[in-house]
């Protein structure tokens, strides 16, 4: 059954951030916990600090920082939405996030996805307002299971450039 769910922790970023990695919506866990790919299996966070070549963090705080001084915003397409559990595939009547917030406050040079849905979602409800393209990375999402950690890195190895 659907049910509107809404987003309901900040996104993170600060002056100095120089990408913005958008999601689509937070997952059960991580509605739970009050923080971005709070489950277990997601990589999200293995693969940022491989890449950024650092240990994964552990805590909101340590992942927090890890993004803020490597110059990483992070925030969700969705602000709100109709879901059925952590499925994006099930996401339905839609409301993005205003994302000029971090737009007008950073200096962000590319914008990334993770994952298709929330690059399609952005292309839908956000690019028209912000004008600012959208370069889709693969899900770092356990659904994802085509993708081995290895890959993942490699494809996501893409952002290195722009953090510098």
């Amino acid at each position: 059954m659907h049910e509107l769910q809404f987003h309901t922790f900040e996104p993170i970023f600060n002056e100095d951030s120089k990408i913005l990695v958008l999601g689509t919506f937070p997952s059960v866990k991580s509605r739970e916990q009050g923080f971005y790919y709070g489950h277990a299996q997601n990589r999200f966070w293995r693969v940022v600090s491989q890449l950024l070549g650092v240990s994964t963090p552990q805590c909101i705080d340590e992942k927090r920082d890890m993004l803020l001084k490597n110059n990483i915003a992070l925030w969700d397409v969705a602000a709100s939405c109709e879901i059925v559990g952590s499925s994006d595939s099930s996401m339905k009547n839609v409301r993005a996030n205003d994302i000029e917030r971090i737009l007008s406050a950073a200096e962000i040079g590319r914008v990334f996805a993770n994952g298709k849905t929330a690059a399609r979602l952005y292309e839908r409800l956000i690019y028209p307002k912000s004008g600012v393209p959208i370069y889709t990375l693969p899900s770092t999402s356990p659904a994802n299971a085509s993708y081995s950690l290895e890959r993942l890195i490699e494809e996501w190895s893409v952002i290195l450039p722009f953090i510098k």
